[in-house]
């Protein structure tokens, strides 16, 4: 199907130059001839402090490789607490559905790019109203439960109020994207058989769309400077989030149970919301030595520092509802080539199994990712070059941009 011409409106909080895998998508669609306009906030992601060029006051309105943006106001996230996170979920749905009236309307489909929170899906369905188009969610977080692994909610009362907003967003949505067949067949529990007259009444269609990775992370590269630096340690790395559903401190307690016995050295690049207390918890273990906050870079240099790695690392806290998900970090590491210690649950945990190229166990499990720290660092280079192999070739088969964002826009078309 040709979709070349057709117009399409994405709703999504975060977009460039916030770094989410969203900005490529819409790259993609514009190189195949899609007009592109982005609903979106005003970027601060992950520290809560405006990005340079921005403020409060705007910019509204801007140009970006071909594609329209529409910015509308939200509260930061200042300081990641608790209240400043939920100003922040709830504010940009709002003034999110006050800004529709800006749009120029005459959209072939409407995709929301939904990560966290589920709300932002909210003035997606009413665009889809106002503008008389189909709804595509691509749920990234399944809601309330990636809610929970954020803040410790535990009051019955609001549980039930945060599972019944998320089940609505969901059941009003048309056609349902899923990142794997556990979250596939989860989103078809939640959504269940319950109607109402203001529920699209056609059937939905569900599918399932692993995120791919851009493909300069399968280019090859290597941080010369880094590798010399570590030339006499096995070096793990992680890229990415600094949050609580990552569960860093996994990583951290490993490393305090290999210290010691092995010159292994734990290289965490990225920052976000629980960098204060990572940096905290290495200084009472006394890992200084052994563990590097690298700090954020752009994504374009996670290759060259994955080169001068000897392993990476791919973690997620132990929650049922996020062993649903397949990490997008999953493939970006398995195109670099590289042998992983993965740390987590459920889909992702399969895949990096059926890959070969990892070495796998249970989300926050200190004990047993220490053993394969110390596995994987006493193997030859022959067989972690075998490992990495493996990986490259199961990201080949089931991650390649191309096929997925065809897949993405024939669904959505």
């Amino acid at each position: 199907m040709s979709v070349s011409g057709k117009k399409l409106l994405i709703v999504t909080q975060h977009f460039w130059p916030e770094n989410f895998r969203i900005n490529d998508i819409v790259e993609g669609f514009l190189a195949d001839g899609i007009q592109v306009d982005v609903l979106c906030g005003l970027p601060n992601y992950p520290k809560g402090e405006w990005f340079d060029g921005y403020s409060k006051n705007g910019p509204f309105y801007e140009e970006w490789k071909g594609a329209h943006i529409y910015r509308c106001k939200e509260v930061p996230r200042t300081g990641n607490s608790s209240v400043r996170i939920f100003l922040n979920y709830v504010s940009w749905p709002l003034y999110a559905a006050l800004a529709l009236r800006r749009l120029p309307g005459d959209y072939d489909a409407i995709l929301c790019y939904n990560t966290s929170p589920v709300l932002m899906s909210w003035p997606a369905i009413l665009a889809a109203r106002k503008f008389k188009a189909p709804l595509t969610n691509y749920v990234l977080d399944i809601w309330p439960e990636n809610l929970y692994s954020v803040l410790n909610i535990q009051n019955k009362f609001l549980r039930w109020v945060a599972a019944t907003v998320s089940d609505w967003h969901y059941r009003h949505t048309e056609r349902l994207i899923a990142m794997s067949p556990g979250l596939e067949a989860r989103l078809r529990e939640r959504v269940g058989t319950k109607n109402s007259r203001r529920c699209v009444e056609k059937q939905k269609s569900y599918t399932v769309i692993p995120q791919y990775c851009e493909d300069f992370y399968a280019v090859p590269a290597c941080d010369a400077a880094l590798k010399a630096a570590g030339a006499k340690r096995f070096t793990v790395m992680f890229a990415g989030n600094f949050s609580p559903a990552q569960s860093l401190e996994t990583a951290l307690s490993a490393m305090a149970l290999v210290k010691g016995k092995a010159p292994i050295h734990l290289l965490l690049v990225g920052d976000g919301m629980s960098r204060p207390s990572l940096e905290e918890m290495t200084d009472l273990l006394n890992l200084r030595d052994c563990v590097t906050f690298y700090g954020s870079v752009k994504p374009t240099q996670i290759p060259a520092l994955a080169g001068a790695a000897d392993a990476l690392l791919v973690s997620l806290s132990n929650s049922p509802d996020l062993g649903l998900t397949i990490p997008a970090k999953l493939a970006s590491c398995m195109a670099a080539k590289k042998p992983l210690l993965v740390s987590i649950n459920g889909e992702g945990a399969i895949a990096a199994q059926q890959s070969n190229g990892a070495l796998v166990s249970p989300a926050c499990d200190a004990n047993a990712l220490a053993e394969n720290m110390l596995k994987l660092s006493t193997l030859s280079d022959t067989q972690r070059s075998s490992m990495g192999e493996n990986a490259y070739s199961y990201y080949l088969h089931h991650y390649q941009r191309s096929t997925l964002l065809r897949q993405l826009e024939n669904f959505i078309f």
